[in-house]
């Protein structure tokens, strides 16, 4: 700290915290005009509620990119970009017009609200460890942004109108730009870094600390007392006129006291987590919260109680001022919350504060536009204002309950004395053995002794929750084809642009969760990667019981079911791990033909749980399905909420069953070797034949039945292809660890182009009404085959890099030896996993070329023969690789 004086902390922390202050007011801004915008558009609650979190959702997802950027490049530079970016997109927003370019405009003023990832980090640079809480939690100070714009931007309205709000908010933006970059230094260690010519810490090893489990606990506080502060900043304005009728200028100005209680104290909370300790606030935070929203929670009731004297009514209700009281009372402890939680991160990441405050500040802006939208969906699906606070009480008993038992297992891990004395939870005395530290498949006798067991344990718990996210991922196949039916105004090319989008975002994720097992760990990334299919699964049950759900947030809908596509590449370089060598086939097959199943499931399932009200009166209303002559009722939401129960029972399962394999730890930088590897990309191009085959014709299915043969019904018989492609995965491990897997690879794939040509004869043509028998019995022979080269080409992949990687090491001894079979499987596991990402995207090309096909020449012919050249590719590939007899790297 020998570079830093009393003056240039001064400046740095004031500019800093004016500055985030008017960011923040900027990032809030839609609470206000967004009411006048709502009325212009004749907006409903939904829709209102994402053009309000839109912004949020920008400013979170770019917290953590611009908080690396901060370490490495600075953050005063980059505090001025950010300003400057969001004051251009502010001006901008007062020349659109329509509701699409509002949401596009809001999506750059969120940039705005990145602002806090910059200044944390900046900030923090400034002061030793013991005056950073404090620091910090003045910084926070600029939470009372959303109450300037609550307080001032009413009356500018009232006055001038709302362009006016916009165009003064985006001048005093760019002013506070110039002002703090004339008035504050560089951090001093960036001046260091540069005198001793120190290159900053890349991109990648910035992120390395995410991989601990506690950034992500540190990131759900922040989600439930930093989300929820914007999230009600945003919506009380809206819950005052709605819930309490008054007018505009009263509501803001209320919503606006609130947002200075939870933003004046946070500086308070600072100095309380320095003086008490951080932990302590936590707990005070969460307790208080919770009885807050629970007394908030409970809506407006008449009560008629039949007496002996005849009845007696009476009401509970929290009238205005009460209402008032218990907001401020959470917003006061929801500053503390906010303080509390960043003073963690400095002291346990010093090195990487903007990295991980990025992170939680990602999560918990996250909070700020999924909770207002989600409040909005709440009150548009029970027509209960205090919905809101239902939500808010769960979440922050979720958090105190994580916190606490975190907090006991840890205590009883350094202080191992304290688990003798213990006479409460038992069970966490002698938590199970889930790292696995000790871990040689390869060993005959340890296998059979022990890994076997627990191999399979892993395997049969894996396999649920594979089949789960491939329902979630292809949902859409499904639910698509009722929107029309019962009101839904979409057109025929955005429908095809719904079925497909889970494809591109499920392909896309899986490129970054190919590497994710290694830095995680199996057992948490597969609990947490099944738990995020939450997320769409209750949100399509609610979008899909309002017609009038922009298609907007249906395509965003759509784009969270990847988090089901995602979850097959760490899953299967997960089970790769665990199994040896010669019963990789045999495993991998069974974890991803039965995991394949969901696809069906999703299929047969979802036709029968819409038909009924599967959950009573919890599942809501049921919609009026109708087609030509034909009325019924059917509860389409059905489709999201049937698979709520079983994704919470399987992270469970997860969290408790599964294991992390110690030796199987690797950075990104470790696996990114793979990326020189030739047979890496050969094989990407191989599985893209086979799985992309399989997802993407399983997408296509029904819509290719139902426009080509209309008569018939596409929800009977589109699972069987999917089916019994999934179940004759396990046949094509078992038959490479046979056979060898490219002479089975080779072969399916001729008879894949022979049953491409099948259905092709077999379709409808000019003066043909095509036979569609035929055409189902090719369509299953074509997935019979994408089924038998899923398993064999993943059978190829570890024998392809063990080989190469015990022929590099011959002759150096037994550590060498040892070695190469640690990289080999460390490769062989990124290489499944991100050659299962390329293929994903089949799920997205396939449903396009048809109907790209059918656009351009009236049939999906031309999609079909493009297939055909494809294969005779992949043919071509096998044969002189790995088949020949002279081949470079026969398996």
């Amino acid at each position: 700290m020998s570079y830093i004086n009393s003056s240039q902390q001064k400046r740095a922390l004031t500019a800093s915290t004016v500055a985030f202050t008017t960011c923040f007011a900027v990032w809030t801004i839609f609470s206000i005009i967004g009411l006048q915008i709502q009325k212009d558009l004749h907006l409903s609650e939904t829709e209102f509620g994402l053009l309000v979190g839109t912004p949020i959702l920008s400013g979170s997802l770019i917290r953590l990119m611009l908080g690396i950027w901060s370490d490495q490049y600075g953050g005063r530079i980059v505090y001025v970009l950010v300003m400057v970016t969001a004051a251009i997109a502010t001006f901008l927003l007062t020349t659109v017009e329509t509701y699409t370019m509002f949401l596009v405009t809001a999506l750059g003023i969120g940039v705005a609200g990145g602002s806090f990832a910059v200044g944390i980090a900046y900030v923090s640079r400034w002061f030793p460890k013991e005056k950073q809480g404090t620091a910090l939690g003045i910084f926070g100070l600029g939470n009372v942004g959303a109450a300037v714009t609550k307080f001032v931007a009413p009356f500018v309205m009232v006055a001038f109108g709302w362009h006016a709000v916009a165009q003064i908010w985006a001048a005093a933006l760019l002013l506070m730009a110039a002002i703090f970059w004339f008035v504050t230094d560089d951090e001093p260690m960036l001046k260091q870094r540069r005198e001793s010519g120190v290159k900053p810490e890349s991109f990648l090893k910035q992120l390395e600390p995410l991989k601990d489990m506690r950034v992500w606990r540190f990131s759900l506080y922040y989600f439930c007392v930093f989300g929820a502060f914007v999230a009600l900043a945003l919506w009380l304005p809206r819950y005052l006129v709605g819930a309490y009728g008054f007018d505009i200028k009263s509501a803001g100005m209320l919503a606006a006291a609130y947002s200075i209680f939870a933003s004046l104290f946070r500086a308070l909370g600072g100095w309380l987590s320095d003086r008490y300790g951080a932990r302590l606030l936590m707990y005070w935070t969460f307790i208080v919260a919770s009885i807050c929203t629970f007394f908030l929670s409970y809506p407006p009731t008449d009560y008629i109680v039949h007496g002996s004297k005849g009845d007696i009514a009476f009401s509970l209700a929290i009238q205005p001022m009460g209402f008032i009281f218990l907001v401020s009372v959470l917003g006061l402890f929801m500053s503390f919350g906010k303080a509390a939680v960043y003073k963690h991160i400095p002291v346990y990441y010093p090195d990487n504060v903007g990295a991980v405050g990025g992170a939680v500040g990602m999560v918990g802006g996250l909070g700020g536009f999924l909770l207002p939208l989600t409040f909005g969906m709440l009150n548009d699906l029970t027509g209960i204002w205090s919905s809101c606070f239902m939500l808010l009480f769960v979440l922050m008993t979720i958090a105190l309950s994580w916190m606490h038992f975190s907090i006991v297992r840890m205590e009883r891990r350094e202080v191992p004395e304290l688990a003798k004395i213990s006479k409460d939870l038992h069970e966490l005395s002698h938590p199970a053995p889930l790292v696995l530290t000790d871990w040689n498949p390869e060993d005959q006798g340890f296998w059979e002794t022990t890994g076997k067991r627990i191999a399979t344990r892993n395997l049969w718990i894996s396999i649920p929750a594979l089949l789960l996210a491939f329902a979630v991922w292809m949902v859409w196949s499904v639910v698509v084809i009722n929107l029309p039916s019962i009101g839904f105004k979409y057109t025929t090319n955005e429908l095809f642009w719904l079925a497909a989008l889970p494809g591109l975002s499920g392909a896309t994720l899986r490129i970054f969760y190919s590497f994710m097992v290694p830095i995680f760990g199996g057992r948490r990334w597969t609990t947490i990667s099944t738990a995020s299919l939450l997320l769409p699964s209750l949100w399509i049950g609610f979008a899909v019981q309002n017609p009038e759900t922009p298609y907007v947030l249906m395509v965003v809908l759509a784009l969270l079911c990847g988090f089901g596509g995602g979850n097959f590449a760490s899953s299967m370089a997960n089970i790769s791990f665990f199994y040896p060598q010669s019963q990789k086939g045999t495993a991998l097959g069974l974890n991803a033909g039965l995991g394949n199943l969901g696809v069906s499931t999703v299929q047969f399932v979802v036709p029968l749980v819409i038909a009924a009200g599967v959950f009573g009166s919890l599942g809501g209303e049921p919609q009026e399905w109708v087609k030509g002559a034909l009325t019924k009722s059917i509860w389409l939401q059905n489709a999201g909420f049937i698979w709520v129960p079983f994704i919470i029972a399987t992270s469970i399962a997860a969290w408790f069953g599964m294991n992390d394999i110690a030796s199987a730890k690797a950075s990104f930088k470790e696996q990114s070797i793979i990326f020189k590897r030739k047979h890496n990309w050969l094989m990407c191009w191989l599985y893209t034949g086979t799985f992309g085959s399989f997802i993407g014709y399983a997408a296509g299915f029904p819509m290719l039945i139902k426009i080509l043969f209309p008569d018939i019904n596409p929800t009977q018989y589109a699972f069987l292809g999917p089916l019994v492609g999934a179940l004759i995965r396990p046949v094509g491990g078992w038959l490479a660890d046979k056979l060898g897997g490219a002479q089975v690879t080779l072969w399916n794939f001729v008879i894949m182009i022979c049953a491409v040509f099948g259905v092709l004869h077999f379709m409808p043509s000019a003066g043909n009404p095509g036979d569609f028998w035929g055409f189902l019995a090719m369509f299953m022979l074509l997935f019979i085959t994408t089924g038998i080269g899923n398993g064999s080409t993943f059978r190829m992949i570890p024998v392809i890099f063990m080989t190469e990687r015990l022929c590099a090491a011959k002759g150096q001894g037994e550590e060498a030896i040892a070695k190469a079979k640690k990289d080999a499987a460390k490769e062989a596991a990124a290489v499944l996993g991100f050659s299962s990402a390329i293929a994903a995207y089949g799920a997205f090309f396939i449903p396009k070329s048809y109907g790209t096909a059918i656009s351009m020449t009236g049939t999906p012919d031309a999609a079909l023969y493009c297939f055909i050249s494809f294969y005779l590719v992949c043919i071509g590939i096998t044969w002189w690789f790995y088949a020949r007899k002279t081949a470079t790297m026969p398996c």
